[in-house]
C-alpha cells in the first residue's frame, strides 16, 4: 500500500515516521503481511501518514487553499493536519496513540458492526432502542449517507440484527469487517489514554474549516480537542458534513487517501456536486480537472 508515496516523501513516511511510530511504516505497509496492516494500532497510523502524504502531492498543484474539508472518523485528522489545526508528527503521535487506545478497548469484550442498506436515521434508533429493551446493547455510530447507516453492539447484537434484518424492516444487515464496535459506549476505555496524547498538542488555527464528525459543524480551535475525544465513542455525522458543505457552497469534492469510499458517500449524499478521488499520486490530475469545474 502507498509505494508511490513511499517513494516521493521518504523523509516524511520513512524517517520521521519510524522515529515517531517506532516501528517501520514502509515494511508493514509494502511487505504486510496483511493481518499486521490490519490490525487497528497499525491501520490508523499507516492510513493517516499515507493520506497526509498523498495530500500535500496534491496540495502542490492547487492554487489556493480548499473552501473546506472534512475527514470521515481517522479521516478528520488528515483533514486538520491538511488545514494546519496539527503538526504531521504530532498528529501522527496522536493517531498512533488512538489506534492502540481502541484496539485495547476492542479487546475488553468481543464487538462489531454492521451497515444497514435502506435504513433511515430514525430506522437505526429504532432499532437501537428495540434491542436495548431486550437486554441488548446497540448504538448508531456511523450516518454515512441517506440509506447508508452504520450501528455498533456487542457481537451478539450484530448477530441478531444480521439473522433478523429483514423481519425487522431493513433491506439487508451486513457485518464489517472491524476488529471493535466503534464510535460507540465500546470504546469508552480509550478515551483517557486519547485525551492525554491530545493534552501534549498545540493546535494552530485552521487555515481553512473542517468540519467536525460529532456536530457536523467546523471545529473551532477551543473545542477541537473535546470534540476528538468525544469522536470515538459518538455517531460520526458524515452525511450531515457534506450537506452543511454544501450549504456553504461548497460544489466539488474531492476525495484524497487510500481507497474511494467517502467518494461515494458524498455522492449519495449530494447527488448534484461533482465527486473525483485522489488514491494514488497518477489520480492527482483528475482531482485537479473536478475543480476546475467550479470555474
Amino acid at each position: 500500500m502507498g509505494a508511490d508515496l513511499f517513494d516521493a516523501y521518504p523523509n516524511l513516511l520513512v524517517d520521521r515516521s519510524d522515529d515517531v511510530l517506532g516501528w517501520s511504516l514502509r515494511d508493514v505497509c509494502l511487505n504486510g503481511p496483511e493481518e499486521a496492516l490490519t490490525r487497528t494500532e497499525h491501520a490508523q497510523p499507516a492510513l493517516f501518514a499515507l493520506s497526509y502524504a498523498l495530500w500535500l502531492a496534491f496540495a502542490s498543484h492547487l492554487d489556493e487553499q480548499p473552501s473546506g474539508a472534512a475527514g470521515h472518523s481517522l479521516g478528520e485528522y488528515t483533514a486538520l493536519t491538511a488545514a494546519g489545526v496539527f503538526e504531521y508528527d504530532e498528529a501522527l503521535k496522536v493517531v498512533a496513540a488512538r489506534g492502540r487506545a481502541m484496539a485495547t478497548a476492542a479487546d475488553v469484550e468481543p464487538s462489531g458492526m454492521a451497515a444497514l442498506i435502506g435504513a433511515s436515521e430514525d430506522d437505526a434508533t429504532g432499532l437501537a432502542a428495540k434491542r436495548v429493551a431486550m437486554g441488548g446493547d446497540l448504538q448508531v455510530a456511523n450516518l454515512n449517507a441517506p440509506g447508508q447507516i452504520v450501528v455498533a453492539g456487542s457481537k451478539e447484537d450484530i448477530g441478531w440484527l444480521v439473522e433478523n434484518a429483514r423481519t425487522l424492516g431493513v433491506r439487508r444487515a451486513i457485518p464489517l469487517k472491524v476488529a471493535g464496535a466503534f464510535h460507540s459506549s465500546f470504546m469508552a476505555p480509550a478515551s483517557e489514554p486519547l485525551a492525554e496524547a491530545l493534552a501534549d498538542c498545540s493546535l494552530g488555527e485552521p487555515t481553512f474549516p473542517v468540519w467536525a464528525n460529532t456536530t457536523a459543524l467546523p471545529h473551532r480551535g477551543d473545542e477541537t480537542i473535546n470534540s476528538l475525544v468525544d469522536q470515538v465513542v459518538s455517531p460520526v455525522r458524515f452525511a450531515d458534513s457534506m450537506i452543511a458543505m454544501a450549504g456553504a457552497g461548497i460544489s466539488v469534492l474531492v476525495h484524497v487517501g487510500p481507497g474511494d469510499v467517502t467518494a461515494g458517500m458524498a455522492r449519495r449524499t449530494i447527488p448534484d456536486a461533482t465527486v473525483a478521488v485522489v488514491s494514488s499520486i497518477e489520480d492527482i490530475p483528475t482531482g485537479i480537472e473536478a475543480i476546475g469545474t467550479m470555474a
